[in-house]
């Protein structure tokens, strides 16, 4: 569906006619103009009309009509074509929900589409508006508030992932920590939670670069300077992600090595005590055996005595364990 359409002439939002030729005629014979188009998760039929009336390439349709693209930049004939994919974070879910913006970009046109949710376009059109200074750079404008907008939020994302992250390892890391199961689930949907994060950043150094550095149709050469800005951000936004990635795996190891660690003092404790238990059961053994004559078995005090053995060797051998922190 159509969310919203308007000319914009010096910057400043005009009223046009509903027919998108008529007002595409109308901003290109302005000169100083140009229409904005936006449009959240459109039918093929609604799309046709649009990509007809705009000369959009068979190929970029397709791809806007589809979504799950990756991001990314075409360069065609009589536009330019650039995927976006914003990104959701819900803290109660833990979850990361990537949606993806196309944004087409032509003689005097600005045409955007959404799908999902996380665009931040309605946003992005109500502060430009307020800032008709910027607007009045046309259609690259539009290309450079959205992509800003776009990493920008990467960079918020990051930084409550990295907060969550820092609960987790300190359950990592408690005393206490006892359903190790739970804890590394947690880890691993934490670390598939980043990588659908890196999915939406990553591919989009390349185009950031490109029109950063490079000379791309429909972008003037003056806002190259913004748009390094935008991928320096993004950037960051990586190197975040990377650490996450990093700290994460480290959890991981980290979490690993305290289970072998408790392992290991529970076989040791159960060893101390296997030993304790061998002592009394071995002297038990021996005065078990049904022999005539065997040492001390005539003595009166011979019971008493063979318990206080018994007794002070696991008592002597408690006190070893306890001192080499065994039990």
């Amino acid at each position: 569906m159509i969310v919203d359409c308007a000319i914009y002439r010096d910057g400043r939002r005009t009223e046009g006619p509903d027919d998108f030729s008529d007002a595409l005629d109308e901003a290109r014979a302005a000169g100083d103009a140009f229409l904005w188009v936006g449009m959240h998760e459109p039918t093929a039929k609604e799309f046709d009309h649009v990509s007809q009336e705009f000369g959009l390439h068979p190929l970029a349709v397709e791809d806007a009509l589809t979504a799950h693209q990756r991001p990314k930049l075409e360069v065609y004939d009589d536009s330019l074509f650039v995927v976006l994919k914003p990104v959701l974070y819900d803290e109660g879910t833990d979850t990361v929900t990537a949606g993806e913006l196309m944004v087409f970009i032509g003689d005097s046109f600005v045409v955007t589409v959404r799908h999902g949710e996380g665009a931040p376009l309605a946003a992005v059109r109500h502060r430009l508006e307020q800032e008709p200074d910027v607007l009045r750079h046309g259609p690259t404008a539009v290309l450079y508030a959205v992509s800003d907008a776009v990493v920008d939020h990467y960079i918020e994302v990051a930084a409550e992932l990295q907060a969550d992250l820092e609960e987790l390892e300190a359950e990592v890391f408690a005393p206490s920590a006892s359903d190790t199961k739970n804890t590394a689930a947690r880890i691993y949907g934490f670390k598939r939670q980043v990588l659908e994060f890196r999915r939406a950043t990553s591919p989009l150094l390349q185009p950031m670069d490109r029109l950063a550095f490079g000379e791309v149709p429909f972008v003037h050469d003056h806002a190259q300077p913004f748009f390094r800005d935008v991928a320096d951000h993004l950037t960051k936004a990586n190197e975040y992600i990377e650490g996450l990635d990093r700290l994460l795996s480290d959890a991981l190891a980290a979490h690993l090595a305290q289970m072998g660690l408790r392992q290991n003092d529970d076989m040791r404790k159960i060893s101390a005590w296997a030993a304790m238990a061998a002592v009394p059961t071995m002297v038990a053994g021996i005065y078990g055996m049904n022999f005539e004559h065997m040492p001390e078995l005539g003595h009166v005090w011979g019971y008493p005595a063979v318990l206080v053995v018994m007794a002070a060797a696991c008592l002597g051998l408690h006190r070893m364990f306890k001192r080499r922190g065994w039990l």
